[in-house]
């Protein structure tokens, strides 16, 4: 597949011309009574950075063995280029995967860790270090060569690994939790030099990870698990903005949820719909394309940095509500604040650090008004 130009924006799942790299066809996997994965279908597509994301134990590491054929389907089918990969042993396969752990060999140098496959599979001396000082290159590692695993950093150490996993040009690279020993800004320099990586080799790379802020910073299209399903499969972007559900919301992000009753107003506009949340509090004014019924139960999701924050009632607000500042973190670039209603809910506000300031301009026990569009958050149903 031609690589897309600069001005293209890559998204192959949205051309029904382009063959998915991998389909999964309604695979279930069941260990004695237990259900891991429950009938999932999933497309994954040539030169794809793809996240499967969720907590521990909801199925995505074993949707990744399955396709590095370490288990096999209890049901259904998994296809890699249009063939069935099921008859196909792991070594065999058009593969690799990563570890967390890196498993490198204490004994061997980097270069001869990058080669160890290579040579493995008895290629000839000179294509195996033609491979070897292009993965050096491209992972920055030349200058430490010669040197073992011991004497690199943990960040130079993932990078052999990951040059070691590249070296026999797999069509689909597994990285399974690959840098949850590094502390967190390695693993945020990392997080970019993977998608420089990917990106520069065109290999289809799928992560599994419990970081929500890993998997939307790497990847392409990100698939949501909970309990062996596919609960949102979408962009980042898509995730973060219009969550399907309220458990996607929820594990998402910081978010604020408020529960109530719908009920359209079709007279105040296409996809009006007011939620009625606490009494004596007017309704949330929300704009969505989701169909609700009068009286249904629903949820109101915002992210903290679509909820202004002001002294005074904001003038024409499609929605505002007052309270009092209970907690204030101050996190550098941003601060959250925390702040009760008088219906007992907190709801949190974000606000960009702009400029330094000698003192904040909210305080703890200030009276505030909180406010947002009618397009800010999303209606989910509950």
């Amino acid at each position: 597949m031609a690589q897309p130009s600069p001005q293209q924006v890559f998204a192959p799942w949205e051309d029904p011309s382009e063959t998915p790299l991998i389909e999964f066809r309604g695979v279930t996997k069941r260990f004695g009574d237990f259900t891991a994965i429950d009938d999932i279908s999933l497309s994954i597509f040539r030169r794809e950075f793809f996240a499967l994301l969720g907590p521990s134990g909801c199925g995505k590491t074993t949707l990744m063995r399955m396709l590095a054929g370490f288990e096999t389907p209890s049901e259904g089918d998994i296809l890699l280029d249009r063939q069935d990969i099921a008859p196909v042993p792991p070594n065999k396969r058009a593969v690799n995967m990563m570890f967390q752990s890196y498993a490198l060999f204490p004994h061997l140098s980097v270069w001869e860790n990058i080669a160890f496959g290579l040579k493995r599979d008895r290629l000839p001396k000179d294509e195996i270090a033609a491979r070897v000082t292009e993965m050096l290159r491209l992972t920055r590692l030349e200058k430490f060569a010669r040197r073992k695993p011991h004497q690199i950093s943990g960040g130079q150490r993932q990078r052999v690994a990951l040059a070691r996993s590249l070296a026999k040009a797999p069509k689909l690279l597994l990285l399974d939790e690959p840098l949850g020993a590094l502390d967190k800004k390695l693993r945020q320099d990392t997080q970019f030099e993977l998608m420089d990586i990917q990106e520069k080799t065109g290999t289809t790379f799928v992560i599994v990870t419990h970081d929500q802020e890993e998997a939307m910073t790497v990847a392409s299209r990100v698939a949501v698990m909970d309990e062996g399903r596919l609960v949102q499969v979408a962009t980042p972007d898509v995730i973060y903005e219009t969550p399907a559900s309220v458990y996607v919301a929820d594990f998402i992000g910081d978010v604020n949820l408020l529960e109530g009753r719908a009920t359209p107003v079709p007279e105040a506009g296409e996809g009006r719909v007011d939620l009625a949340w606490a009494e004596g509090q007017p309704p949330i004014r929300a704009t969505t394309d989701r169909a609700f019924d009068k009286g249904q139960q629903a949820w109101f999701a915002i992210r903290p940095e679509k909820v202004t924050i002001t002294p005074g009632r904001p003038d024409e607000a499609a929605n505002a509500v007052k309270g009092r500042i209970l907690d204030i973190a101050y996190l550098g670039n941003i601060s959250t604040y925390h702040v009760e209603l008088p219906t007992g809910h907190v709801v949190k506000a974000q606000t960009a650090n702009t400029r330094r300031i000698a003192r904040r301009a909210f305080t703890w026990e200030d009276e505030v008004w909180l406010s947002w569009t009618a397009t800010a958050g999303v209606l989910l149903e509950g």
